[in-house]
Parts: structure tokens; C-alpha cells; sequence
């Protein structure tokens, strides 16, 4: 079982910037496709961001397009995202996800491992 453990959260002012890091348990980490998705208060969760197993294409939703970057590094097993120009309703517990079945999970569905969120909060 893949453990994921989320780091890099905190409070910033809007149009500042944040670097999420996800840091995996497995060696096999790069055998996963990975994806960050976030929950607001009171909001489902919804999908941020995804990329391939060994990196290449990734995904982003339209709200973050252009602002947001997601990379990994398989050799230290760790998934980023780098968040700029970050807007209040960007607010959400961030979480990490891996895959196992899908090759670019935007969605819940094809999530086989969830970390345990981090808190970014973007103040007016």
C-alpha cells in the first residue's frame, strides 16, 4: 500500500505563491499515475491537477490553467505543484493521489491512494 504524505501548505496573500510536495512510501512510486485534487469548505472534492507515470503529459483543470504547474521526481518519489498567483478561492485542503489504473486521473474515480490533504488558505 502506497502512503502519501503532503507537505508545503500555509497561509499566503493573494497573487503570492506555494509549492505543494507529496512525498510516497513506495519505490514503485513511478509505476503511478499521480494528481493533486482539492476540497473547499462547504465544496465537494474537485480535480487540480494530473500527470503521467514517468512524467510528460499532464492535465489541469480550468480554474488553475496557466497558474499551476505539477511535476514529479521518480527518483526521489515525490509529486510538486507549484501554485502561483494564487487566488482567495484557490483555499481548499490540497490532497495527493495515485493511480494505478488510470494513465491521467481527473477524477476520484480512478484513484487507488489518497494522502491525507494539506491546508492552503489565500487570504484577500
Amino acid at each position: 500500500q502506497v502512503q502519501l504524505v503532503e507537505s508545503g501548505g500555509g497561509l499566503v496573500q493573494a497573487g503570492g505563491s506555494l509549492r505543494l510536495s507529496c512525498a510516497a512510501s513506495e519505490r514503485t512510486f513511478g509505476s503511478y499515475a499521480m494528481g493533486w485534487f482539492r476540497q473547499a469548505p462547504g465544496k465537494e472534492r474537485e480535480f487540480v491537477a494530473a500527470v503521467r507515470r514517468f512524467g510528460g503529459r499532464t492535465a489541469y483543470a480550468d480554474s488553475v490553467k496557466g497558474r499551476f504547474t505539477i511535476s514529479r521526481d521518480n527518483a526521489k518519489n515525490t509529486l510538486f505543484l507549484q501554485m502561483n498567483s494564487l487566488k482567495p478561492e484557490d483555499t481548499a485542503v490540497y490532497y495527493c493521489a495515485a493511480s494505478h489504473t488510470s494513465a491521467l486521473p481527473t477524477t476520484s474515480r480512478g484513484i487507488d491512494y489518497w494522502g491525507k490533504g494539506t491546508l492552503v488558505t489565500v487570504s484577500s
